[in-house]
């Protein structure tokens, strides 16, 4: 894990954001999206891929592109961003009705992070532990999946959520409607991080992903 590179705060166009967000009005905001994924859909049905570990890849390859999505705060208070993030994501036992995390590194070839996902699904298949691989690394986001039920709305509410400035993503139940399948997604965000602007801009190119998913393969 390489360790986060530091913000120089004189040059940061968002310190004064950054400053009023974390420390004067501590703040964070979840936004909520239906997000297109008929051809996705109809991609995928058509190769051996999963749908989950294909939704956290098309994820993480956005949210590594943008500096916002990849900020922490240093053990020393140092604003900084990691080179790159991690998805980290949960697994669900359906005997114990309860969920394991795990993570997965991120790696921008989809097939070989698809192959290494799908093989820690399978080696914490029948995992107790909350976090079976041991302690999380600094260098991740969460997703996590509702697959039982869609949603037009899902708030985290975290304690002391103002030192926690990485996203966490919340998927949930296909909707179909009027021919179109939907993809329900929220986005928890830190304010001092990232406007409702970076986050829209994110879904959007979320969106565009599951609009052309020809980088499924076969």
């Amino acid at each position: 894990m390489t360790n986060p590179v530091p913000v120089d705060l004189s040059t940061y166009p968002r310190r004064e954001h950054f400053a009023h967000y974390r420390d004067v009005v501590p703040c964070t905001y979840s936004m909520t999206a239906e997000i297109e994924v008929t051809r996705f859909v109809t991609a995928i049905k058509a190769t051996s891929r999963r749908s989950y570990i294909s939704q956290i890849w098309a994820l993480a390859s956005i949210v590594n592109t943008h500096d916002e999505f990849r900020m922490t705060v240093t053990d020393s208070g140092a604003l900084a961003v990691w080179p790159s993030l991690d998805p980290s994501f949960t697994i669900f036992h359906p005997a114990q009705e309860t969920f394991s995390s795990v993570w997965v590194p991120f790696d921008e070839d989809f097939g070989a992070f698809h192959e290494a996902a799908a093989r820690t699904i399978e080696d914490y298949a029948d995992a107790t532990a909350l976090f079976p691989q041991g302690p999380p690394p600094g260098n991740m986001f969460n997703v996590s999946s509702l697959p039982w039920t869609s949603f037009t709305g899902f708030t985290l509410h975290i304690d002391e959520g103002s030192k926690h400035l990485a996203p966490i993503f919340t998927l949930g139940r296909y909707v179909e409607r009027d021919g179109r399948t939907l993809l329900p997604i929220t986005a928890q965000v830190h304010h001092a991080v990232a406007d409702g602007f970076h986050t829209s801009r994110l879904l959007n190119e979320l969106q565009e992903m599951f609009a052309e998913p020809s980088w499924l393969g076969d």
